[in-house]
């Protein structure tokens, strides 16, 4: 039985959010994407425009008509102990799922859409201008990962931040997936080298540096812009750490994430007023003003001491000795 959900954004990334909340999907369920229509940018931010639409829908087993149990007899000691067997299978339902590695195989095993989605990424590359590449192909289920490797610079392709490769990737997956079924959508992730691997850990140890600044001063802090993706590692880092929380805002490529103090939790270390320690700013305000020395007091001066610059005389006065 498939579940679906259709949403709506102003990006393919939001929409798929959208309709992931919407379809409430279980953690272990394979979720799968379908764009149905491409987002288009205002003419002038003002005329026409379009939202992304995606339907997200992934595959669920029927319901069966639970059983009725049937009643046990108080005298029958035999079938007494069948009751205990529901406990067993929900013991064996909450044990962790292992995750299967993802095997390498060839461009001959894979389906016609994947050799597609292959020859394509092959056609950026070229165009691009890195040459001496190679793709190893893994597959995982209906996962499909594209590794690049080449022994030149190939950091044009990884764009600042993954920006480029991300494009990448989005473009090959619709190549991929273009007019096919759901049971023929194949997701496929493509990495650079070990590219994404490195920009995962780096993403958690800014989240972790960034989160113990926040429980330090009980500041927030707004990271740079990132990706849904980007996004998503800051999130699950941050909620394993306690007292600080995170959070998004913006919209479209400005959307960052905002670490911050849970509420109710204090700071370790909170800075005090401006310059308490410093002689100077708010903090020593007071001390200052009490630190002040007033100017000695003088005696008014007479006309006569300005007569070192020329004696100052009304005009009728001036006249009479023009005279």
């Amino acid at each position: 039985m498939i579940k679906e959900a259709v949403a709506t954004g102003a990006t393919i990334e939001e929409a798929q959010q959208a309709a992931v909340l919407a379809l409430d999907a279980p953690v272990s369920a394979d979720v799968q994407f379908e764009v149905l229509v491409m987002p288009e940018k205002k003419v002038l931010g003002i005329f026409g425009g379009k939202q992304a639409e995606v339907r997200a829908f992934y595959e669920a087993p029927d319901e069966k008509p639970a059983k009725k149990e049937k009643p046990v007899k108080k005298n029958d000691s035999k079938k007494a102990p069948k009751s205990e067997k529901p406990a067993e299978k929900a013991e064996k339902v909450e044990e962790p799922v292992v995750e299967v590695p993802a095997e390498v195989i060839e461009l001959s095993a894979c389906p016609e859409n994947v050799k597609k989605a292959y020859d394509y990424l092959q056609t950026i590359i070229s165009g691009i201008g890195v040459e001496g590449t190679s793709v190893e192909i893994s597959r995982c289920e209906k996962d499909y990962f594209f590794k690049i490797m080449s022994e030149e610079d190939y950091s044009i392709l990884i764009g600042r931040r993954g920006e480029t490769l991300d494009s990448i990737q989005y473009l090959v997956r619709l190549v991929a997936n273009k007019s096919k079924n759901d049971s023929e959508f194949s997701k496929i992730s493509i990495n650079i080298g070990n590219y994404r691997e490195k920009r995962e850990a780096t993403l958690k140890d800014i989240a972790r540096r960034t989160a113990g600044k926040v429980k330090k001063y009980g500041r927030n802090i707004a990271l740079d812009p990132m990706n849904p993706f980007e996004r998503r590692i800051i999130h699950t880092e941050v909620a394993k750490i306690q007292d600080v929380t995170s959070y998004s805002v913006g919209s479209d490529a400005d959307r960052k994430v905002v670490i911050a103090l849970e509420e109710g939790a204090k700071p370790t270390n909170p800075r005090k007023s401006y310059g308490n320690n410093r002689g100077g700013g708010r903090g020593n305000r007071d001390s200052r003003e009490s630190q002040k020395v007033e100017a000695p007091q003088r005696a008014p001066r007479s006309d006569a001491e300005g007569i070192r610059y020329g004696k100052i005389m009304p005009k009728t006065e001036q006249a009479e000795d023009a005279e």
